[in-house]
Formats: structure tokens, C-alpha cells, sequence
């Protein structure tokens, strides 16, 4: 009936149909093509007398065709309109087997009582061609988004290190114009010091030289041994700062080799404290258990004896008349702890973590002959030996300096 009613009304759809741009396809209820604009027979590629009468299947490309039917009855059970751009993607089928995009926009309608669905279809290959290329140039674009941004985070992070070399490098040249500003004003104090230590015992030296040669007399026996004495004393004086100065360009320039060998304790000990004696203030005295049994010890018998010899030399100095320096040794396994402690003036409680430092001198201590360089040079040799030092100090009341070396006897 309906399919005769456009047969007979074929010259207004006509006019109708003509008239769209889009592909015009109608439908009944069994899904057979009842008419098709030219649009849309162009678009298909088909003669109108070969689509009316068609199942719509024709139409549609092989893989949807399954599910087709069941979205169709669905659609007509609603009957409601759906635009263009609706929904999800659809295909069609041209008659030589060409599939393409499409949109349909769908209409249903009754004439007669009988259903109807007029489809626009619009041939969306170019479209979505154009919008490959999008994706594809707006894919390209990030690649290249993407590999600018590496590049100008590699610029900055070049930037960054360069920045950071340039940072370190004023950091260091600040550091070595520091060093080098110490290093001069160490150099003036140097000199300045070396001057008055030499100075004072030389100075001793030759009054004393000069009134001994007065005492010519056997009764002037006395007075020409006390100034001999003197002359001896401030010669030995002379003798451990140019061996201090000696070990400290050995150690600053690394030509100080160590050789180990094994040698009497009780030897070295006896040298040490003897030398000392000529040393001592009136009335003072080193205490020293002597009846120690022997150890065989395997070190550098001169930088041991040379440490020993600092040490005691440090406590006679800072000590005064009438005490006592206690000189103690401990053999232990595998290595030996040697102990000097004095009841001199002691060091201050601010100075303490400065004694260690080259040229320092506590500030109770800057009237005293000295050069601020003896400890250095014995912590480092105690440290190179493979040794420890510290020490106990209380101002006014004392010092005690501990020294643990490895006694590596082989």
C-alpha cells in the first residue's frame, strides 16, 4: 500500500528528494528500501531500481550486519528522531564493496498506518580523513612539543651545571684567596716567631759565653759550670726547634719515611728522660717506674722518641719549679699506651680544641717559649704510625697527654 503510495507521489519526492544535498534513503518497518534520492544513489553507486525493493542490508557493511537488525527494532520502538552526529560510528557499503563513514540522521514517520524511517546520509570520508591528518599532524606536533621540551630541559639543566661549575669555581678561588691570606698571615707570624726564639736563647748564649770567660779563677768554678749549663740548655732549646722545623717540611712536603723496626723500650726511655733531666726547672723532677720489665717494641724508634721527647719537653715547660711530671707505660696486646702528665698551668677550656693546630698557643701559655708547632707535628706522626692521641686538661691544675701506638713486633 505505502510502496504504491510512493509510486504514485514519485514526482513530489521527487522534488523533495532532488532538492538535498544529503543522501535520502526511506525505509518501511522490514527494513525494504521503498525509495532513494540521486544523493544517495551516488553515493552508493547503485541504479534506483536496484535499491527499491532491497533489503536495507545492502547498504550496510558485512561485519555490522549481524547486530543491524536488533538496533533497527530498537530504534523503532522508540520512535524517536536522532541527528546527525549521534551515537556511535557508522559505516556503509558501496555496491562495489567500498566501505566508507557515514552520518545518518533518522525520521520516523507513518503514512497510512504503515511506519516509515527516512535516513539522511551524509559521506563522511573526507572528514574524517581531515581529521586523520589532525590527529596525525597534532600527534607530530607533540612529538616535536615533546622532544623541544627535552631539549630545553637539557638547556637548563646545562645551564643549571654550568652555573653550578661557575659557582664551585668562585667557591674555590674565594677559598684559595682565604687560604692564601691565612697562608701569608701564618708566613709574617712564622717569621716574626722564628725571630724571638731564636733571639732569647741566643741572646742567653752569648751573656752567658761572656761571664763565663771572666770566671777564670779555681773558686769561680761554680759560676763558670752554672753559665756552661745554661749555654747547654738553651743549645738543646735551639736544637728541638730546628728538629721541629725539620719535621714539619718533611711532613708538608710527604718525605717522611717511616722505618720500623725493633728496638729495647727500656733504651729509648732511659735516652728520652735523660736528655729531659738537662732540661728541668729547679726543683722538678720526672717520675718513671724504671723497673718496667723490657718490651721488645717494632715502630720508628726516632719518631717515637722524638713524640716522647715533645711531650715531656711540653710538660717541663708549662710546669713550674718544684713539681712533679709523671711519665707512665702500658703494654697492652697487640700495642703499648705511654701517659706524660704534669700539674703545670694547664689549658684553657676555649683553647682546647685548637691545641692540635699548627702555630696555635693557648692563651695562658703566650709568655712561654714556644713555637705552637710540636703538638702538630705529633699528632700527625701518632696518626701515621697508626696511633691516637689525646689529652685531660684543667687549667691551673694540669695536663695529661695519651698516646696508643700499635706495637707491631714481627
Amino acid at each position: 500500500m505505502a510502496l504504491e503510495f510512493f509510486k504514485e507521489n514519485e514526482q513530489v519526492f521527487n522534488t523533495l528528494f532532488e532538492a538535498a544535498s544529503e543522501g535520502v534513503v526511506v525505509v518501511n518497518d522490514q527494513q525494504t528500501i521503498v525509495t532513494a534520492n540521486k544523493a544517495a544513489l551516488e553515493m552508493f553507486g547503485y541504479q534506483k531500481e536496484e535499491l527499491v525493493g532491497a533489503n536495507l542490508n545492502i547498504l550496510i557493511p558485512k561485519q555490522y550486519k549481524a547486530n543491524h537488525h536488533e538496533h533497527f527494532d530498537k530504534f523503532m520502538a522508540h520512535s524517536e528522531k536522532r541527528q546527525m552526529g549521534h551515537g556511535r560510528d557508522l559505516f556503509g557499503v558501496k555496491k562495489n564493496g567500498t566501505q566508507f563513514p557515514v552520518e545518518a540522521g533518522l525520521n520516523p514517520f507513518k503514512v497510512d498506518g504503515e511506519r516509515f524511517v527516512m535516513s539522511l546520509i551524509v559521506d563522511i570520508t573526507i572528514r574524517k580523513e581531515n581529521q586523520r591528518q589532525i590527529r596525525e599532524l597534532n600527534a607530530e606536533l607533540e612529538d616535536k612539543i615533546k622532544i623541544r621540551t627535552q631539549e630545553l630541559s637539557n638547556t637548563v639543566d646545562d645551564l643549571e651545571k654550568e652555573i653550578s661549575k661557575r659557582k664551585e669555581a668562585e667557591k674555590r678561588i674565594k677559598l684559595a684567596l682565604k687560604q692564601e691570606k691565612e697562608l701569608n698571615e701564618l708566613k709574617t707570624k712564622f717569621l716574626s716567631l722564628v725571630s724571638h726564639e731564636f733571639k732569647t736563647p741566643l741572646s742567653g748564649i752569648l751573656t752567658s759565653a761572656t761571664l763565663a770567660e771572666k770566671y777564670t779563677q779555681t773558686e769561680q768554678q761554680e759560676k763558670r759550670t752554672k753559665h756552661l749549663t745554661t749555654i747547654k740548655n738553651k743549645v738543646h732549646y735551639l736544637n728541638n726547634i730546628l728538629n721541629d722545623f725539620l719535621s714539619l717540611e718533611r711532613l708538608e712536603s710527604g718525605n717522611v719515611n717511616y722505618k720500623y723496626t725493633a728496638f729495647s723500650l727500656n733504651k729509648l726511655v732511659n735516652e728520652v728522660i735523660y736528655n729531659a733531666n738537662v732540661t728541668l726547672k729547679h726543683g722538678q723532677e720526672i717520675e718513671y717506674d724504671n723497673d718496667m720489665e723490657d718490651v721488645t717494641l717494632y715502630q720508628d724508634e726516632k719518631i717515637l722518641e722524638l713524640i716522647l721527647s715533645n711531650l715531656i719537653g711540653n710538660s717541663i715547660k708549662y710546669s713550674p719549679e718544684d713539681s712533679t711530671i709523671y711519665f707512665r707505660i702500658f703494654p697492652k696486646d697487640k700495642k703499648i699506651i705511654f701517659e706524660v702528665e704534669d700539674e703545670g698551668m694547664g689549658i684553657p677550656q676555649k683553647d682546647q680544641k685548637h691545641i692540635f693546630e699548627r702555630y696555635f698557643r693557648a692563651e695562658n701559655a703566650l709568655l712561654n717559649q714556644g713555637t705552637g708547632i710540636g703538638l702538630n707535628i705529633v699528632k700527625v706522626h701518632v696518626e701515621n704510625m697508626g696511633g691516637t692521641i689525646f689529652f685531660e686538661s684543667v687549667e691551673n691544675k694540669g695536663t695529661k697527654f695519651t698516646v696508643t701506638l700499635p706495637n707491631q713486633n714481627r
